[in-house]
């Protein structure tokens, strides 16, 4: 379940609030008068290698070995 906290013990605490987050790994919403008005949440740590950036990004749907019907050169 995703805690909830009014604003105001959010705005006095948000900085510790905001490292339990990042430790934690969970969410929590901040409420006004009970009413749900935002969700923290913690950002996810990004790769900073583009090796595999793209992987399943490429798809091909026909023989790509096979000689072609079609005459070309290489050198033009």
């Amino acid at each position: 379940m995703i805690e909830r906290i009014p604003a105001g013990k959010f705005k006095t605490h948000c900085l510790k609030i905001m490292d339990e987050v990042y430790h934690s790994h969970q969410k929590i919403i901040v409420t006004k008068h009970n009413i749900p008005v935002v969700q923290i949440v913690p950002i996810e740590p990004q790769s900073s290698s583009l090796f595999g950036w793209l992987r399943g990004t490429v798809h091909f749907n026909h023989d790509i070995i096979s000689p072609i019907d079609e005459e070309w050169d290489a050198n033009s």
